[in-house]
């Protein structure tokens, strides 16, 4: 053997020997970290963790990389043959490495296609996403690709490396996975997509922004039928079978659920805060805590989709007439109302936790130079109820802007079943991309109104007065006062308890604070499920404490639900991203009054909807079968509330603006039976008539055994008002006095801070 030769083998041997000891130093991992066979079969990937309603639909996701993962069998097989076809056609024939590719990725220099197959891509996705700019490093990083690819090809079946390829992969649009990728683009799952649809997500591995189908959609046609080729080339489909899916159109489902859109955004907000409590409450058996946007939690509401559908619709079809009225005021539509005051200095301080002023002082400008450039009028995207997606392109001064998006009103709305405390629907405002603060959330407090009311009578009743005892409505003297306190009502003199609850009298819910103790109404609206401070002064009775929607609800639940107080629950079960059970929810009940002074109540409340402040359910929206509320107007109709229930559903309403500044001027205009009460009609009008909700008008309230009552509380046969008192129902039943359909103005309320 020459010399010549004999070097070249002992070059080739030496070569050979660093090649093996390099690859044995890979994967020992001595040239940087290798993942073990464990975490590749269990990648740390972040995946997004899933809300889920009631029946089960996707409400929404949470998440860094918007990612989930897919079982073999929940795939078409569409998505494969699209995907071996076009990125490894002899996938089903080597262990990792294909040598024939790599072979014509080097005689080409790559323009017949690269030498990677599915196996080593799903290695550089599981442990490296970065590719490395230094060319020695690049080698390394590409043999370790071969060291992982060999590893999953010895320790996984084909079926589990394609599967996890397709949930780890990026498709555009910040999603990951086939799953991620078939429900954004197209609203399916991946077992649905067709041939045509599945080579369009297929074609966005070649390039998922350039080949987006939402925005570059003709390039990503092109890569689409590209893709088809490939399949009819492979034997995956026939000609005719590639021609007619060619001929099809690109047509996308396109829904990314985003923190603003898809339903219930209000509710994913909350529920979002509530599971990031439990997190951190919470560990994985490495001791670390769980994290809602990195382990795919399964997390599961009572959200009922109808429901809530229903409650969004209506709070959209009210407000939408309403704000039209609201901006219509004279001190809205000129402006003045910012000119002095409270408005004024609220709007200075808008102005100086704006991001333009606060740009604008960090470039030195003068509090002159600001005002002028907030004067400046400019092109701008606001909200408005004229379009169907409340957006509108407009040219205002920034200043303008502020007071123009400040006034708008906002309403909070919430539905849940009495008795197992599910909540059903939750709507915090009127646009969650342009107002995000939430006003159904226990954290967010308003005055309630004479929605405190029936709390107070309820501990009346509970303390031995009857629906038909008599009560006064004169001013009434507190221990310590020596002023009588007069908010209204004193016209009416005695009257019945039925009746001073069923037209909102003022003065007649005095003189049953005065009768039961501030302090111990105190203490009994806590027991009801309210946590909010409420102060111990009189006008706690007519509703003066800021209290949220939610604890009202709460409070409230003890009415259809016979004497038993149930706390409102939004979660049902939290599972791993495995479908392990991690925790359950259930709602604490207690008893806070007997089933006797329950039924009593709902039979006064019933009167508030019958021949009382609310009664325009009935005669204006058209309702029918049993319900009972009660409404509430705080001073001067800054806050306008209504909460009912019929005998399996309770929801209330809130509505105001969040300066409670701005405001109705009339009461007619203002008043709880007039701005929440319609969301609350169109809401049951539309759950009434759907069968699938399971809410039926004729449904009645249950009425306990060997109830003693002081006669009938219903619109007809009993008389709401003493001798003298005027109004209500006539002998046959029918409402007089239509006038008193208003509710009693809060006129003598302290003045709170806002109103100095």
């Amino acid at each position: 053997m020459s010399r010549s030769v004999k070097i070249i083998w002992r070059i080739f041997f030496a070569g050979l020997a660093v090649f093996i000891l390099l690859i044995t130093a890979i994967s020992l991992g001595w040239l940087g970290y290798m993942p073990s066979m464990k975490e590749l079969e269990n990648p740390e990937s972040s995946v997004a963790s899933e809300v889920y309603a009631a029946d089960g639909s996707l409400l929404g996701k949470y998440y860094i990389k918007n990612r989930s993962n897919s079982k073999y069998s929940e795939i078409s097989p569409n998505v494969f043959n699209a995907l071996i076809a076009t990125e490894d056609e002899r996938f089903a024939d080597h262990s990792g490495i294909d040598g024939v590719a790599v072979m014509r990725a080097i005689a080409f220099m790559g323009s017949k296609g690269g030498g990677s197959t599915i196996t080593q891509q799903l290695a550089l996705n599981l442990f490296n996403d970065n590719r490395a700019s230094n060319k020695l490093v690049r080698v390394v990083q590409k043999l370790k690709e071969w060291v992982v690819a060999v590893k999953l090809e010895k320790n996984l079946t084909k079926n589990e490396i394609i599967t996890l390829y397709l949930n780890t992969v990026p498709f555009g649009d910040n999603t990951y996975g086939i799953k991620n990728a078939a429900l954004t683009f197209f609203s399916k799952t991946p077992d649905k997509l067709t041939i045509e649809e599945a080579a369009v997500l297929v074609g966005m591995l070649k390039g998922n922004t350039i080949y987006n189908p939402r925005r570059n959609p003709e390039k990503a046609l092109g890569r689409r039928n590209t893709v088809i080729d490939q399949m009819e080339k492979y034997g995956y489909i026939d000609g005719a079978t590639a021609t007619e899916a060619k001929q099809k159109p690109l047509k996308l489902t396109y829904q990314r659920l985003d923190s603003h859109e898809g339903p219930a955004p209000y509710f994913r907000q909350v529920v979002e805060q509530e599971v990031k409590k439990w997190c951190k409450a919470h560990e994985k058996d490495n001791g670390d805590n769980y994290d809602i946007y990195k382990d795919g939690l399964k997390i599961y509401t009572s959200i009922d989709p109808r429901m809530q559908r229903y409650a969004e619709e209506a709070v959209a079809q009210h407000m939408k007439d309403l704000q039209s009225a609201f901006a219509a005021q004279p001190q809205i539509k000129n402006g003045t109302v910012w000119l002095k005051g409270k408005p004024k200095e609220a709007l200075k301080n808008l102005i100086q936790r704006s991001d333009r002023y606060l740009a604008l002082k960090d470039e030195g400008m003068s509090e002159a130079d600001i005002m002028k450039e907030f004067n400046k009028p400019v092109r701008m995207r606001v909200f408005t109820w004229e379009t169907k997606d409340h957006m509108k392109d407009t040219t205002l001064s920034p200043l303008d802007s502020l007071k123009y998006m400040r006034a708008f009103l906002s309403a909070g709305f919430m539905a849940m079943d009495p008795y197992t405390g599910e909540v059903k629907a939750w709507v915090g405002g009127i646009d969650h991309e342009y107002f995000q603060y939430d006003h159904v959330n226990i954290g967010t407090k308003r005055q309630v109104g004479s929605t405190i009311k029936p709390l107070l009578y309820t501990l009346a009743v509970d303390n031995g007065y009857s629906p038909c005892s008599s009560v006064s409505t004169a001013p009434q003297v507190f221990a310590g006062q020596s002023k009588p306190y007069n908010a209204g009502g004193a016209k009416y003199g005695s009257m019945s308890m039925k009746s001073a609850l069923a037209l909102s009298v003022n003065n007649a819910s005095l003189y049953l604070l005065n009768q039961v103790s501030i302090s111990s109404f105190i203490d009994f609206a806590h027991k009801c499920g309210i946590s909010s401070n409420i102060e111990q002064v009189p006008s706690i009775a007519l509703g003066v404490s800021d209290i949220s929607l939610f604890e009202m609800l709460w409070a409230y639940t003890m009415f259809p639900n016979r004497g038993i107080n149930t706390q409102p629950v939004f979660l049902t079960k939290i599972e791993d991203k495995n479908g392990n059970p991690l925790e359950s929810f259930v709602p604490v009940q207690r008893e806070i009054i007997n089933a006797q002074t329950a039924y009593k109540m709902v039979l006064m409340m019933k009167g508030v909807t019958e021949i009382g402040t609310a009664k325009r359910l009935r005669y204006r929206y058209g309702l029918s079968g049993e319900m009972a509320g009660k409404t509430g107007t705080t001073n001067n109709q800054a806050d306008a509330w209504f909460i009912g229930y019929t005998p399996q559903l309770l929801a209330g309403a809130w509505v105001g603006c969040d300066d409670r500044f701005l405001r109705f001027s009339s009461t007619g205009q203002g008043q709880g039976a007039a701005a929440a009460l319609p969301i609350w009609a169109y809401f049951f009008k539309k759950v009434l008539a759907d069968n699938k909700t399971g809410i039926t008008s004729a449904a009645k309230f249950q009425e306990p055994a060997d109830f003693n009552n002081c006669g009938d509380l219903g619109a007809t046969g009993g008389q709401y008002y003493d001798d003298g008192a005027g109004g209500g129902v006539d002998s046959a039943g029918n409402p007089v006095n239509p006038g008193m359909d208003t509710a009693e103005p809060v006129e003598e309320i302290p003045t709170t801070e806002w109103d100095k």
